[in-house]
């Protein structure tokens, strides 16, 4: 399977990175974390999902698959990529949305602590549906046994502060905030910072996490 590789001169961490349930691992949003987290000593290996995949090949628009199929490719992926990352780095799993849920999934899997990784990253975590507050995808969270990072828009329609106040995440979940950002951490023209700003501050947090971990 094809991954993208970003890889800083000196990495410090190695981060799977995987895609959200509409945009391939090239979007612009991807490219760019994982630009800026390589600008900060992280290596990021991305993949594709194989729905994505054959979105790609056959050029239609074949519908995310069933979480079992999701989680067995993000398996292989990290098999592989502990083979082709570089040595004795720790090794963190995340993603955009969907890939950064399944990556949480992946980690509080019943025997994840057996697992090589050190902790996991969810870029706009999809706590509900949109407009569906009471159908949340938060009974795992608490499981989690690693240090997880969820970075999230004030303006994410899948989940925003006063909602995710009052979930049980866990004591190993850490939710930090980017001002006025959406899904995609972008606040708006009227927001005193911009895109770009909102993404440097993700990225910064992401390597001040790891570090700590």
């Amino acid at each position: 399977m094809s991954l993208l590789w970003n890889r800083p001169e000196r990495p410090k961490a190695t981060l799977v990175l995987a895609h959200g349930a509409g945009a391939p691992m090239d979007s612009p949003f991807m490219t760019g974390m994982a630009e800026l987290l390589a600008e900060r000593g992280i290596e990021v290996a991305r993949f594709e999902f194989d729905y994505m995949d054959r979105r790609r090949r056959e050029g239609i628009k074949a519908p995310p698959d069933r979480a079992a199929r999701l989680l067995a490719r993000f398996d292989a992926v990290v098999g592989q990529v502990l083979k082709e990352s570089s040595t004795g780095l720790p090794l963190w799993i995340g993603g955009k949305s969907m890939g950064g849920r399944m990556a949480t999934l992946v980690a509080a899997d019943s025997g994840a602590d057996k697992q090589p990784w050190a902790g996991v990253v969810a870029l706009g975590y999809p706590f509900h549906p949109p407009g569906k507050p009471e159908r949340t995808r938060t009974e795992h969270l608490p499981s989690l046994s690693r240090p997880t990072l969820i970075c999230q828009g004030e303006r994410d329609p899948f989940g925003k502060p006063p909602e995710v106040a009052g979930y049980a995440l866990g004591s190993r979940v850490t939710v930090t905030w980017l001002p006025d950002g959406d899904h995609d951490l972008k606040p708006r023209k009227s927001a005193p910072v911009s895109h770009q700003d909102n993404l440097r501050e993700a990225a910064d947090r992401i390597v001040e996490f790891i570090d700590a971990h």
